[in-house]
Formats: C-alpha cells, sequence, structure tokens
C-alpha cells in the first residue's frame, strides 16, 4: 500500500479534479466511506450510544457533515460539535447545511459537556502542522479527557501528515486514512496516535497516482519472492549459510542467529564462534556444522582466526556477522576483512556495525551486496547524528545511507524501514512485545536464510521483516505481548513458513 506525504496526495486529489470528480463529490465519497467504515466496526450498539463529530472549519470538517447526517439518518443520536466557527469555505459549508437542514442537532465546543461514547475526530486534515492554538488545544484536551472511543478521519488532529510529527494532537483508538496512508500512519511519533488504522477507497482512479511513492511491505509481495520447492530437492539446493556471531558474554545471540535461520528453510548452516562459546552452541544446537575458533583475552573473536574465516567464506552463499560478536580491535580487524574479501552477499548487525562505523569508508571497498541492519542508536552512529534525529527522518536518513553506500538499509523499530536507497518500503506488522533481546538476532537470521535460498538480498529483507514482525504478532495473540520471548517466536516461525510457500 502506497504512503503519501500530505502534498503528495493534494496532488493525486488535483489529478482527479482535472477528470470526473468535483471537489464535493470527492468530499462526499470520503465522508460516506468513513461512515460505512465506523458501522463496520461499531454497528453493535451504536444506537443506544451518543456520537459527537466534532469538526473544525476547513475542509476536513466537510467530511464529519457528511458522517454525521448519515448517522442521523440511521437514527443514531448523533451531534455536530464545531470546534471553533462555523465553516466558510464552499464545500464543507454545503454539506454543513445540508445536516442543519436535517436537524443534525449542532453546537459550539464551549457549550458541549462532552457526554457521550463515541467522537469523530474531523477537527484538522492533512494539511495541519506545528503546534494547535486556542481553542484547538482546549478542544484537543477535551477530547483526550472525555473517555469516549475516538475515531479520526484521516489523520488524528494535530499530526504531520507528511513527517510523522507532534507537538499536542488527539489520540485515537481509531484511525480512517482515506485513499492511502500518510507518513503520520506509520512514523512515530504520530503513528502512537492513530491507534488501529484502517483505509477507505473514495474511488480516485489508478492513473492519478504515481509509481514513485513509498510503500508498505505486504503479504501478497512476500509470497511472490518464494518459489515452490523441486521434489528432487537436495540440501544443496537451499543454499549454504554462514553465521561469524557469539562470544563468551553473549552467545545467545549466536544461537538465536542460527535457529531462526534453520527454521526458515536454509539447506545448509556453519556457525563461526570463539571456541569458548561451544558447549553452548552444541547444547541449544544440533543441525548446523560448528566451526568453533580462536579468541582472544576478552573471549570474542581473534584475529588470529582471520584465515579460517577467509576460507569458510568461499563455502558460503549468505554471510551474517555480527550478533553478539563483542567489539574491539580483533573483532575490528575480523569485520574489515569479511567486507573487503566476501564475494556473496553480507548481513551486517549488531557488533558487526559496531566493528565499521569508526572505519564506516570500508564499506565501499567490497565486492559483495551488503543488508545493514541497524536500530536507530547503530544508524545514528553510522551517519554521526543523534539518535534523536534518525527517530524523526527514519525514511530520510536511511535512504540516504543506502544511497550512499550502495546497500540494503533495514532500519529497525516500530514500523521498520527497508530501502536500497531508490525505492523504500515500510513495514506495519509487529508489535512492542517484540522490543526485546534476541529479535534482531533473529531478524539476521532470517535474511541472512532467504538470501542463502536465492531470494535478492532486497527481497530477503523485505521478506524477513515482514515474516518476523507476523511471527511476532501471532506469537502475542497466543501468550500476550509482556510474556513472549525470541525463543516463543522461533517455535512458531517453523510452522508460520507454511503460509509463504
Amino acid at each position: 500500500m502506497r504512503i503519501l506525504t500530505a502534498n503528495q496526495i493534494k496532488t493525486v486529489e488535483k489529478r482527479a479534479f482535472a477528470g470526473d470528480f468535483t471537489e464535493e463529490g470527492l468530499m462526499k465519497c470520503a465522508g460516506t466511506a468513513c461512515f460505512n467504515k465506523i458501522m463496520k466496526y461499531y454497528a453493535d450498539g451504536i444506537n443506544n450510544k451518543k456520537v459527537a463529530v466534532i469538526c473544525g472549519n476547513g475542509k476536513n470538517a466537510g467530511d464529519g457533515f457528511v458522517i454525521a447526517d448519515l448517522m442521523c439518518q440511521q437514527g443514531i443520536d448523533a451531534s455536530i460539535v464545531l470546534a471553533d466557527r462555523e465553516p466558510e469555505l464552499k464545500e464543507p459549508k454545503m454539506y454543513f447545511d445540508e445536516a442543519f437542514e436535517n436537524d443534525v442537532k449542532i453546537y459550539y465546543f464551549a457549550e458541549y459537556d462532552f457526554d457521550c461514547d463515541i467522537i469523530v475526530d474531523c477537527i484538522f486534515g492533512i494539511g495541519f502542522h506545528g503546534e494547535p492554538k486556542a481553542p484547538f488545544d482546549e478542544v484537543f484536551d477535551a477530547v483526550n479527557n472525555s473517555g469516549a472511543v475516538v475515531i479520526s478521519i484521516d489523520t488524528p488532529s494535530g499530526t504531520n501528515a507528511t513527517d510523522g510529527s507532534v507537538i499536542k494532537a488527539v489520540k485515537a483508538d481509531m484511525t480512517i486514512a482515506i485513499s492511502t496512508l500518510k507518513f503520520a500512519h506509520v512514523l512515530p511519533p504520530a503513528s502512537e496516535y492513530c491507534g488501529k488504522t484502517v483505509t477507505v477507497n473514495i474511488g480516485i482512479p489508478e492513473d492519478c497516482y504515481d509509481s514513485d511513492y513509498v510503500n508498505t511491505i505486504t503479504k501478497s509481495q512476500v509470497k511472490s519472492f518464494f518459489k515452490a520447492r523441486a521434489k528432487n530437492s537436495n540440501k544443496g539446493d537451499f543454499g549454504h549459510q554462514l553465521n561469524i556471531c557469539g562470544s563468551y558474554l553473549m552467545p545467545g545471540a549466536a544461537v538465536i542467529c542460527a535457529k531462526s535461520a534453520l527454521k526458515t528453510g536454509v539447506g545448509l548452516l556453519k556457525c563461526v564462534f570463539p571456541k569458548s562459546v561451544y558447549s553452548v552452541m552444541t547444547s541449544h544446537l544440533t543441525q548446523p556444522v560448528f566451526r568453533p575458533l580462536c579468541e582472544n583475552e576478552s573471549k570474542t573473536i581473534s584475529i588470529g582466526a582471520v584465515n579460517d574465516i577467509c576460507d569458510e567464506l568461499k563455502w558460503a552463499d549468505s554471510v551474517v556477522a555480527g550478533c553478539g560478536l563483542g567489539n574491539n580491535d580483533d573483532v575490528q580487524v575480523v569485520i574489515g576483512q569479511i567486507i573487503k574479501i566476501c564475494e556473496v552477499p553480507v548481513i551486517l548487525d549488531a557488533d558487526g556495525i559496531n566493528a565499521v562505523c569508526p572505519f564506516i569508508d570500508i564499506i565501499k571497498d567490497r565486492k559483495a551486496p551488503l543488508v545493514i541492519t541497524p536500530h536507530p542508536g547503530e544508524m545514528a552512529r553510522l551517519i554521526n547524528e543523534s539518535t534523536l534525529y534518525v527517530q524523526q527522518n527514519r525514511v530520510d536518513a536511511a535512504k540516504a545511507f543506502a544511497k550512499e553506500n550502495d546497500a540494503v538499509v533495514v532500519l529497525k523499530g516500530a514500523n521498520t524501514v527497508v530501502t536500497d536507497g531508490s525505492e523504500v518500503f515500510i513495514n506495519t506488522n509487529g508489535n512492542a512485545g517484540m522490543a526485546m533481546g534476541g529479535t534482531g538476532d533473529m531478524l539476521s537470521g532470517m535474511i541472512g536464510s532467504f538470501i542463502a535460498q536465492g531470494i535478492e538480498p532486497f527481497d530477503a529483507a523485505k521478506a524477513a521483516v515482514y515474516i518476523h514482525g507476523y511471527c511476532g504478532d501471532i506469537t502475542a495473540r497466543e501468550l500476550s505481548e509482556r510474556g513472549m520471548t525470541v525463543e516463543d517466536m522461533i517455535s512458531l516461525l517453523g510452522a508460520i513458513m507454511s503460509e509463504f510457500e
């Protein structure tokens, strides 16, 4: 699904107006579609509830007037609450007048007691930016303190549709996005204000849209990346994955990375690790080939292991490096050599990323594709900016780094960004229960597995991110967000892959 800025959707609507659509016609379609969506989710018992449709004085209010009018026609106790004043723009005024003529109750904000069960937020639309002024800041407080179910139309009022910024805004239980998603629905902090986000199609023709928008990753897209396995296949047909992960203090990262690779179908997995980790690896894993190597005093991989690792690279179809590896001079040398000589795709995560941060230009001196999977803090170190900057510029930061370094970037976090520097995809599944140690190691193992099986690195990253989030959502439903663990996710992962065969 497309994700558009405020200016992009306005351009789309202008193209529609140049065709068979009128502004008042599109407003009617939007209000009707939103009404139908509200009824789909809240029809049960809504006739016994009080509904307040709170409207500003811009075009977003027109959708609200249509919604309130349609509700009253269905016998619902719905009222229009004017946040400021009566509309003056032609199209919203037309639907306000229709609602008035149809005896819809109309109140001003100052006289409404907010004794209602459902609030429909039509105060501001996608054009809002900055800080709400009086009386709108007071309206936002009244909505948020009402205890009512809040449904925002298009974007929660007060959020910036284009960059996801918020100073003060309505906090919705559900947001109905008109035509397409906007960045407020997928970027923090605005995404926190949206609740459940659903979309409605209001009939704008496909030829009104361009082809270069940011998109969400979809299940159908991910399914298309996987080919059916031939009946007479052998283990060599599904790739050789080499994991260079783990240290004495963080052996679990290597175990998690390995398990997720195996659960997603890699044919052969070889695990390289410091020799002191051997007992942990073998007590949790039986399927991989193990290659314990020499270690330094910190019990991380030693510089003395470089030649052995370089030999192993010749065997691999994909290489995952960094999960739990530790970060010191030896690790930096090892990672540098892997990047320099490896001729198959490398997935660089965690300490692999930390190792290259001081010498970032080395990733340009490589022979093979690179997938790099930073969390916001690691991304900040890569580009020498603050974590706050990264979070406020997730798409731009990831895209710029990917383009400059000819790499695939997976910027992790809520609504993970995946980009090759040209195209950008945002993943919208997953949940807060996944915010725990180990989920990144799991993701890296999955990316490596899909690449080893022959999927192109950019597509493998999209597939892994989507399935990872999908697995997290199912695990949370089965257990809970607070009670789920990475092991719980991995235990479900193999079964979940049946949906993508």
